[in-house]
């Protein structure tokens, strides 16, 4: 994996988080673990350059978000769109999703990204709070009919890495 600054990154955040997918990770390459979403922003707050993602109570990655300070977004080429369909229908407490892909943990700046990845955003928590449904728009309210409430992460962008072609 290869160091950049994040303006090389091109970053165009409707293709990569809305299309592309991504994967959310937090923890080390010893215990870790990773979740696919299609949710997320990024943008610039209180003067950085930051990454917004959201986590369900339910699913296991929120528990290493909890207990982590930073977390890593990474974006993989099409031909890993099977491991990202795996990585989010699949819960980590009942398999081990890394290793069933084929994934290569790869320890950067005090977390976990994955060699196969072609771009890491490496995160560091700034802010966290559940998304209050009593704010929000009736046409939003389905999201959360069942109750699967969503934690709300914003990161600032500490560094970027380039790998896998």
């Amino acid at each position: 994996m290869k160091k950049i600054d994040l303006s090389q990154a091109n970053i165009e955040p409707f293709e990569k988080i809305g299309k592309e997918w991504m994967l959310i990770t937090a923890g080390d390459s010893e215990d870790c673990n990773t979740m696919t979403a299609s949710w997320g922003f990024m943008g610039v707050i209180w003067g950085k350059d930051a990454a917004e993602v959201v986590v369900r109570h339910s699913r296991y990655t929120y528990e290493f978000m909890e207990r982590e300070g930073l977390f890593t977004l990474s974006f993989f080429r099409e031909k890993y769109r099977e491991v990202l369909s795996y990585c989010g229908s699949m819960s980590g407490r009942d398999t081990d999703k890394i290793a069933d892909m084929k994934l290569t943990p790869v320890d950067i700046d005090g977390t976990v990204g994955f060699k196969e990845a072609y771009l890491t955003l490496v995160c560091r928590k700034m802010y966290a709070a559940d998304i209050d449904t009593s704010s929000l728009a009736e046409s939003e309210q389905h999201f959360y009919d069942n109750d699967a409430l969503h934690k709300m992460y914003i990161g600032e962008i500490i560094s970027v890495y380039t790998g896998e072609e």
